[in-house]
């Protein structure tokens, strides 16, 4: 079992490339340029309230598709077909039900999908399970720091992930920089002192090395993304983006969006958009008015979202394989909920989280 909740769609190992052509490098667009022509001011709040609802409730309507097997915790079972589903249903409708008002309508879906999961663990039992057989893998805590972020907490799962978080192994696990982030906002979550400093993770990323821009590709976006997603507690803590961070976003973000777009991945379009709508300060109004109304024009009649490809038009009540759009469905409710708490600037752009405590390195 490799895989956790904050990971990408499936068939990407870890921090992804997609198979097939990764979306090329945007060096056609000019740093900081709309993309795909001129932008229309109020564009994306026009389509933004449909997208949103559309997309949560086709996610409830498929509800029972997120379902975990009796055979859960064989290990022969596949994570990415069963508890990487479940675990980003956790993450991004908490994050959806945190950033809309309460009493309305997406609110209340989204807290329900996330009260369905926390069901389908066992109220965190079936975690705790999981956690005894893989002592030092990071896929069951971070489901579980997804539902401690939500309030939603297992004594006995805790208990026995205090003293391992507490061990030279679990400090020292290799993985790549964009999942230690994703470890160290897990430990945050659920208030342990973090094994390690964030910013010193962060600089050995990608990202955080300010790469060429020209570089971006399949593999490179999925990190990008998740480390912005990581390191501001997906969207919610948009101030732990440095300074030069987001500059270098603002300026590549429609440019990278405008390759996406021409190569039909709608699955990393809405992940940069949630990327755009994460950032500190005023939202990047041309970047989310330029490239919402094409997302929406992709989006199906019933809500969902394909991650790749040319969209399906037709009617249908399934128009693609559940495995091949929930997660890009779930990443346009995500990412349309954060642009429009952006976009609206009487909002908090900061929600409480769970306390952690962090170190520093000297």
């Amino acid at each position: 079992m490799t895989t956790t909740a904050t990971q990408g769609p499936k068939g990407r190992p870890d921090p992804g490339g997609r198979p097939g052509v990764p979306p090329r490098p945007a060096t056609h667009a000019h740093p900081g340029q709309a993309p795909r022509g001129h932008a229309s001011p109020g564009a994306a709040l026009a389509v933004l309230p449909h997208v949103l609802r559309t997309a949560l409730a086709w996610t409830d309507a498929h509800r029972g598709d997120f379902a975990l097997p009796d055979d859960v915790l064989d290990p022969r079972t596949q994570v990415n077909a069963t508890l990487k589903p479940l675990g980003e249903l956790a993450q991004l409708c908490s994050t959806v039900r945190a950033a809309t008002d309460p009493g309305t309508p997406e609110h209340e879906v989204a807290g329900d999908l996330v009260m369905y999961a926390w069901e389908q663990v066992s109220h965190g039992a079936l975690l705790l399970e999981l956690l005894r057989a893989e002592p030092f893998a990071a896929y069951p805590y971070e489901i579980y720091a997804a539902f401690a972020g939500y309030g939603l907490r297992h004594e006995g799962f805790e208990a026995l992930a205090r003293p391992l978080t507490a061990t030279r192994a679990w400090a020292h696990t290799e993985q790549h920089a964009n999942r230690q982030l994703g470890l160290i906002n897990s430990e945050r979550r659920v208030g342990v002192l973090t094994h390690t400093d964030a910013g010193a993770v962060l600089s050995r990323t990608w990202l955080g090395g300010l790469s060429e821009p020209w570089t971006f590709e399949g593999p490179s976006g999925y990190a990008l993304t998740h480390t912005v997603f990581h390191l501001t507690d997906w969207g919610r803590m948009p101030d732990r983006v440095p300074e030069k961070t987001d500059a270098y976003l603002r300026t590549w973000l429609p440019a990278w969006a405008d390759g996406c777009l021409e190569s039909g991945q709608w699955d990393l379009t809405g992940e940069l958009l949630a990327v755009g709508a994460s950032l500190p300060g005023p939202a990047p109004l041309e970047l989310l008015d330029a490239v919402w109304p094409v997302l929406a024009d992709v989006q199906h009649s019933t809500g969902c979202v394909p991650e790749t490809g040319v969209p399906v038009h037709e009617d249908a009540l399934d128009p693609y394989p559940f495995i091949d759009c929930y997660h890009s469905t779930l990443v346009t409710a995500f990412a349309a909920a954060l642009s429009l708490r952006s976009l609206r600037p009487t909002d908090k752009r900061t929600d409480k989280t769970t306390p952690g405590r962090e170190r520093h390195t000297p």
